[in-house]
C-alpha cells in the first residue's frame, strides 16, 4: 500500500491532466462547459474518481456524460502519459453535487429569512405578558424582605432536618429509649 500524501498527489495530478486535456484534445460537440472539481485516487492507485459540473440543464449534463465517457480512453492514455505511473488508474467520472447541495442550503436559508422576517413584522408594537424583567434586583422594594424570608425559611429548614436525624438516633436504640 501508497501513502496518503501521494496518492492526494496523484489525485491533484489527475485533476490538472484531464481539465486540460478536455479542453486542448476533446473536441466532441456533446461536451458542454464542464468544469472539473475534484479527483480522488484509491490508496493503491488503481481507481481515480474524477468529480465534474456542467453548466446548463439536465440534458446538456447528460451529453457532457456521455462525451466523458466516450473520451475516458484517450484522458487515461494522457493521464498515464503525463504522471509516469507504473499503473495508470482507471477512471470514472461523477457528476459532482456540490451544486446542487448550495441550491438546496440556499433555499433553506432563503425560507429561514421569510420566516424571521415575519416573526419580527408580527412581533413590532408587542409588549412583554409580564414585566419586562421579571427577576427582583437588590434596588426593588421588598428585597430585603423577602431575602430575609428567604434565609429564615432556609435555616428553619436545616433545623427541621438536623431534629429529625437526631430522632432517627433515639428510635434506633430501643435500650436508650427505656433508660430516658
Amino acid at each position: 500500500m501508497t501513502d496518503n500524501a501521494r496518492a492526494r498527489k496523484l489525485a491533484d495530478r489527475i485533476q490538472v491532466v484531464v481539465a486540460e486535456t478536455l479542453d486542448r484534445r476533446i473536441k466532441d460537440p456533446r461536451l458542454g462547459f464542464v468544469t472539473i472539481t475534484d479527483a480522488r485516487v484509491t490508496g493503491d492507485l488503481r481507481e481515480a474518481t474524477v468529480f465534474y459540473t456542467v453548466y446548463g440543464d439536465d440534458e446538456e449534463r447528460a451529453a457532457s456524460a456521455a462525451a466523458l465517457e466516450s473520451a475516458k480512453g484517450v484522458l487515461r492514455s494522457e493521464v498515464g502519459r503525463q504522471t509516469g505511473v507504473r499503473f495508470t488508474p482507471t477512471l470514472a467520472f461523477v457528476p459532482d453535487a456540490l451544486p446542487d447541495n448550495a441550491r438546496t442550503i440556499e433555499d433553506l436559508l432563503d425560507k429561514a429569512r421569510a420566516k424571521d422576517a415575519e416573526v419580527r413584522e408580527v412581533s413590532t408594537g408587542k409588549t412583554y405578558a409580564g414585566d419586562a424583567d421579571p427577576y427582583r434586583k437588590p434596588d426593588d422594594e421588598g428585597y430585603e424582605e423577602d431575602a430575609a424570608e428567604a434565609t429564615g425559611a432556609e435555616a428553619a429548614g436545616a433545623a427541621g432536618a438536623a431534629g429529625r436525624a437526631g430522632d432517627d438516633d433515639d428510635t434506633d436504640d430501643t435500650d436508650g429509649a427505656a433508660a430516658k
